[in-house]
């Protein structure tokens, strides 16, 4: 005979369907207001509560407090259409293209094919040659060029940059020339030249034997390179060299002389029977018919660096060997 316990075994208590954590933790990641009230309606302790109140809550309110959702592909599409669509082509205006003559060129393409016109370039020289640098080149002549299928186009006659334009289209390039600056001071003969637009204007002393100073503003010019009315098709490359001379010297024969020339020497007679009278003295009669005297030119360029020529028969220094047609009168 089997009698019951003293103390009977107590019962578990019934969990409901939505008190199942696995339940309520879902919600509380899907839906966390749902998920929050279901937690504290579980039997699950306190502190097991207030975290997982403040987690689902700070996941919750997560997307409100970060950046603004971006832009939806089906509404970017419209725009991406929009900036994709091809700008529509320029018209030509109803009054007339506009004259850009005088412009450079590769910017008067730019403003006409803005304006709705088409541009075509051509040498205004009689030289026909390509602009394959559109930069160095500028506009002389503008007019309207027949092309098919009806499009405006403006046909540019052009020149480089540093060109003058011809009087007509097709007709020579006048050139700049140079003009005479020979008796100028140095200063008043570069702003001469300065409208040119040479490369450099170069001093250079007329005598070997002088130095320049720093400044020669107040030099005066005896010659000059290029000489007067000289074509300079390529000023940006080209440089004028001038030869000057001090305030109150007196300018050279010729360019290269010497201010003050070596003392002259008398040569050593020649052997007996020399008919070669070209290195007698000017003493001497043998021969040279030369003058009196000791002085002594070993050529022509020491004659006219002294200011002595044209030099006769019977003048100081004549000799036979600076006279080479023989009619007396040497280095004409």
């Amino acid at each position: 005979m089997t009698y019951p316990p003293p103390y009977p075994h107590p019962q578990a208590p019934v969990r409901r369907w939505w008190q199942h954590p696995a339940l309520i933790i879902s919600l509380l990641v899907v839906i966390p207001p749902a998920g929050i009230a279901l937690a504290w309606l579980s039997p699950w302790s306190q502190v097991k509560k207030v975290v997982a109140t403040v987690v689902a809550g700070l996941w919750f309110l997560t997307p409100f407090l970060g950046d603004p959702p971006k832009q939806t592909e089906t509404d970017a599409k419209p725009k991406a259409a929009a900036l994709q669509s091809p700008a529509p082509a320029p018209t030509p205006s109803p009054a007339g293209p506009a004259s850009y003559v005088g412009q450079n060129l590769k910017q008067a393409k730019t403003a006409a094919y803005a304006a709705g016109y088409e541009s075509i370039s051509h040498d205004a020289g009689p030289d026909d040659a390509g602009q394959l640098d559109e930069d160095n080149w500028k506009i002389c002549f503008q007019s309207a060029a027949a092309e098919p299928a009806g499009k405006a186009t403006l046909d540019f006659g052009v020149v480089r940059n540093e060109w003058p334009c011809p009087a007509k289209d097709g007709e020579p390039i006048p050139y700049p020339k140079m003009p005479k600056v020979v008796g100028l001071a140095f200063s008043k003969a570069s702003e001469t030249l300065k409208p040119i637009g040479l490369k450099a204007i170069e001093p250079q002393s007329a005598y070997t034997d002088v130095a320049l100073p720093a400044v020669v503003d107040d030099w005066t010019v005896c010659f000059q390179d290029p000489a007067e009315g000289k074509e300079i098709p390529y000023p940006k490359t080209s440089s004028a060299r001038l030869k000057v001379v001090a305030p109150a010297t007196a300018c050279p024969a010729a360019a290269g002389g010497k201010l003050h020339p070596d003392p002259a020497t008398t040569p050593p007679r020649p052997p007996s029977g020399d008919d070669d009278s070209g290195s007698s003295s000017a003493g001497s009669s043998t021969g040279g018919g030369g003058g009196g005297g000791s002085v002594y030119y070993k050529n022509c360029t020491a004659v006219r660096a002294a200011g002595a020529d044209p030099i006769r028969r019977n003048d100081p220094g004549y000799g036979r060997h600076l006279d080479r047609d023989g009619d007396g009168v040497a280095c004409e």
